[in-house]
């Protein structure tokens, strides 16, 4: 009796050390999963390519996300997946900017953070002239909050093209565009060669790819080249921080661009009420 009693005691013991370990796994995972963010070290320009080069413009210290925004990042706060190519750890698309504000101030809130953006959807934004976008949210901005927001144009492209550690390269990582971004040529069935046309791209099934399954570039950041357009938060125009405009900044091409949209230096732009198959967004957050 007296040794069936310590047996119990000792698979008892077993039993709690085992779920200890478990909650102690599951809580460093969680902990993995919020920390997803980089701390990117200001300064100027290094990066010869860059339209930020010898510029005199001195960046801040900000955070920028490693990936892009999955679809289960975004089901998670919108409850919803408007994406046409489905997976959770697939890069959300078919968002317009409108609904990335909306979602940086939703997480931010739901993380007992403060929201970054103010945004009045009665109001007719007056810096807003585009002919196409039928919203015109009105959005501004809590420069102090702890928040999270979209990335400046200047912020994206300062991450992407290595920031203090640019080792000097053309995409965001590499000088090889294959190495760093899924874009027309690698993002279906088979390598696909020739000049772009959307019949090959569309009959050779390509698509968004999961966020970091390409190489990183110089700051741990995956996909700034390709998988998919990530919005900016300023308005495009000649100067990288215009206050006004008829669209918004994206950044970085996309599953179904070609190797020159997928350079750092690039820059598109598209309506704010837009949405693609090819457009989705990282995250930023004030350091």
């Amino acid at each position: 009796m007296k040794k069936l009693l310590i047996f119990l005691l000792i698979t008892m013991m077993v039993t709690v050390s085992a779920c200890s370990q478990d909650n102690s796994s599951a809580q460093g995972d969680k902990k993995e999963g919020s920390d997803n963010f980089v701390l990117v070290k200001g300064g100027y320009s290094k990066n010869k390519k860059s339209n930020l080069y010898d510029k005199k413009l001195r960046i801040s210290d900000f955070y920028i996300g490693k990936y892009e925004v999955t679809q289960k990042e975004w089901n998670e706060i919108m409850d919803s997946n408007p994406s046409q190519y489905k997976g959770d750890n697939l890069p959300v698309e078919m968002v317009s900017w409108y609904e990335c504000v909306e979602y940086c101030n939703k997480r931010s809130i739901k993380e007992g953070l403060e929201p970054y953006y103010n945004i009045d959807k009665e109001k007719k934004d007056p810096n807003n002239s585009s002919e196409i976008d039928d919203m015109k949210w009105t959005v501004t901005i809590n420069s102090d909050a702890n928040g999270y927001r979209l990335p400046t144009e200047v912020e994206w492209e300062y991450a992407a093209s290595g920031g203090q550690k640019s080792k000097n390269y053309t995409y965001s990582g590499s000088d090889n565009v294959d190495d760093v971004a899924w874009y027309w040529i690698n993002s279906g069935d088979k390598k696909l060669d020739g000049e772009w046309r959307w019949e090959k791209v569309q009959s050779n099934k390509g698509q968004t790819k999961p966020v970091g399954s390409k190489k990183p570039n110089e700051l741990g950041l995956y996909d700034m080249s390709g998988n998919v357009r990530e919005w900016c938060w300023n308005w495009y125009g000649e100067a990288l921080d215009s206050k006004s405009g008829a669209v918004r900044v994206w950044r970085g091409g996309c599953w179904l661009s070609d190797d020159s949209a997928c350079k750092f230096s690039y820059r598109g732009n598209f309506d704010a009420n837009g949405k693609g198959a090819d457009q989705g967004f990282r995250l930023c957050r004030n350091k």
